[in-house]
């Protein structure tokens, strides 16, 4: 089972940015995806941003950080999320997961598609 670790999160004024990393304990391959996740305290677990390794490297952002977050691949086995223009509604404890893609070019929405998660890493965001 890969192991996950997330560092990068921490305290900044609104309008700030921060950039989270995800190493894994192992190389992300083909056909595997990466995931950011955030919970709010109060709130389910929604996602955030994934990525396609491999292949295309497509990409995906919810429409609540697009144009603010960006999710990218570093070395092989990290990967980053670039978080700028942060708001308060921003504050969470963010993690990351991967999953096995089912279809080419495509990563799956859900956190039950998920099969590995790192312990997550807080980001607190004041006005």
């Amino acid at each position: 089972q890969v192991q996950l670790v997330e560092s990068g999160g921490g305290s900044v004024q609104a309008g700030g940015s921060l950039r989270l990393s995800c190493v894994a304990s192992r190389n992300i391959y083909g056909r595997e995806c990466m995931g950011w996740f955030r919970q709010a305290p109060g709130k389910e677990r929604e996602g955030v941003a994934n990525i396609y390794i491999g292949g295309s490297g497509r990409t995906w952002h919810d429409d609540s950080v697009k144009g603010r977050f960006t999710i990218s691949q570093g070395n092989a086995n990290t990967v980053y999320l670039q978080m700028n223009s942060l708001k308060t509604e921003d504050t969470a404890m963010y993690y990351c997961a991967i999953a096995t893609a089912v279809y080419e070019n495509s990563c799956p929405r859900y956190e039950a598609d998920y099969t590995s998660w790192g312990q997550g890493t807080q980001v607190t965001v004041s006005s």
